[in-house]
C-alpha cells in the first residue's frame, strides 16, 4: 500500500476547552467551523446534521461528555455526576441509528465510574475522546488498507452516502477504502450517488474526492442499475451506521437497493466500518431502530417547496441490507467475506473497551 494515501480533510477538533466542528450543512459552498462549550449544543449539533457519520457522531459525542464535565467543574456542581448524566441523556436521544454513538458514551461512563471529582472527570474524558479520534483515524487507514487489497485493478467504484473525513475523525471508512485503493492503482475514477434527500454524495463526497484529486462522478440513484450493468464498476462500496450480530447492515437509505443491483449485476458489494458499528446486542436487521426524519427534507429543497401542494412525505434515514447480499465487511481488525455470526463474532474480540 502506498504510504500516502490523498488525507487533507480534519472534521473534528477540541483545542483549549472548545470544540469544534466543520458545519457539513454548509458545504461546498462554504468551509466553516462552528465552536461548542456546551453538551446541549453538541447534542443539537448532531441532531441537526452539522456532524454526521456515525464514527464522527460517536466522536463528538465523546467530547460532549467532555465539555459537561468542565461545565460540571466550573459551576462547582454537586453532585458533579448526575450534571453529567443529565448531558449524555440528552446527547444519546440525539440520534437513534448510528450504534456508534451508544459505544462512544458507554465508554466515556465506564470512565466516569471511576472518577471520583470532575476535575479527575474533565481530564480523563479528555484522554479517552482524544483517544477515540486519534484511534478512529488509525483504524480507517488500516481498514483502507485491507479494503483495497480486495480490489482488483482496472474498474471504476461506486459509492453512496459520505464515508469519508467528514464522516470520522478523518481518512474515512469506506471512502478511505477507496483513497487506499486509489493511492495503490486499483481504481479507475469514483462514482458517488447523490444520495438524496440531503445529498451528501453530490455536496460532501465529490467535495471529499475533488479536494484529494481522485476523479469523481455523481448520478442520480435512480441510474445506478444501468451504470452496474455497464460492467464500468468493480464494486460498490459503503458504510454502516449499524451492523447487527449476523451482517445485517443498516446504512444511508438507498443502500438495500444498491445491495440487490449488485448481486443481480455479478458486482462486489463491500461495508467498510470499524468494529465499534456492530452491535452484537443485535440479533439482525429487524432489530435495529431506523430513523424517521421530517417530511420537509423530501418535500423542499433549500428551503423552497418542490413538491405538490399537500403532498406527504415517506422520509426513513437509513435502511437495512441482508447480509445475504454483502461481499464482505472490512473493519480496522480483518475481513469477513460473506459475513456470518461467527466472522463477526471473531471481530468482535478485538473492541476497545
Amino acid at each position: 500500500m502506498n504510504p500516502h494515501p490523498p488525507d487533507t480533510i480534519r472534521p473534528i477538533r477540541f483545542e483549549d476547552g472548545v470544540l469544534y466542528l466543520l458545519d457539513q450543512r454548509r458545504l461546498p459552498g462554504e468551509t466553516r467551523e462552528n465552536a461548542y462549550t456546551e453538551p446541549q449544543a453538541v447534542a443539537a449539533a448532531i441532531r441537526d446534521m452539522v456532524v454526521r457519520g456515525a464514527p464522527a457522531i460517536g466522536i463528538a459525542a465523546g467530547f460532549g461528555v467532555v465539555l459537561a464535565c468542565e461545565a460540571a467543574r466550573k459551576q462547582s456542581v454537586n453532585p458533579w455526576r448526575a450534571e453529567v448524566d443529565t448531558a449524555m441523556e440528552q446527547l444519546a436521544a440525539s440520534r437513534p441509528t448510528a450504534v456508534n454513538l451508544f459505544w462512544a458514551l458507554d465508554r466515556m461512563r465506564r470512565v466516569l465510574d471511576g472518577c471520583a471529582s470532575a476535575d479527575e472527570a474533565y481530564a480523563a474524558c479528555l484522554a479517552t475522546a482524544q483517544a477515540i479520534l486519534d484511534d478512529d483515524i488509525a483504524a480507517n487507514r488500516r481498514m483502507g488498507g485491507l479494503g483495497a487489497a480486495l480490489i482488483t485493478p482496472g474498474r471504476a467504484v461506486l459509492t453512496h452516502c459520505n464515508t469519508g473525513s467528514l464522516a470520522t475523525g478523518g481518512f474515512g471508512t469506506a471512502l478511505g477504502v477507496v483513497r487506499s485503493a486509489w493511492a495503490d492503482g486499483r481504481v479507475t475514477e469514483v462514482f458517488a450517488d447523490e444520495t438524496r434527500p440531503w445529498l451528501q454524495g453530490a455536496r460532501l463526497t465529490a467535495w471529499e474526492l475533488v479536494q484529494d484529486g481522485i476523479p469523481v462522478r455523481l448520478l442520480c440513484e435512480g441510474a445506478a442499475a444501468s451504470l452496474l450493468r455497464s460492467g464500468t464498476v468493480g464494486w460498490v462500496i459503503v458504510g454502516a451506521d449499524r451492523i447487527a450480530a449476523n451482517g445485517d447492515t443498516a446504512n444511508k437509505i438507498g443502500t438495500y437497493g444498491l445491495a440487490v443491483l449488485a448481486r443481480e449485476h455479478g458486482v462486489g458489494f463491500m461495508v467498510a466500518a470499524p468494529v465499534s458499528t456492530i452491535d452484537f446486542g443485535t440479533d439482525d436487521g429487524t432489530g435495529i431502530p431506523i430513523e424517521t426524519r421530517p417530511e420537509s427534507e423530501v418535500l423542499e429543497l433549500a428551503g423552497q417547496q418542490v413538491a405538490a401542494r399537500g403532498a406527504r412525505a415517506w422520509n426513513p434515514a437509513f435502511d437495512v441490507t441482508p447480509a445475504r447480499l454483502i461481499d464482505a465487511i472490512v473493519t480496522e481488525h480483518g475481513v469477513v467475506r460473506r459475513p456470518d455470526r461467527q466472522g463477526l463474532a471473531a471481530l468482535g474480540k478485538g473492541l476497545p473497551t
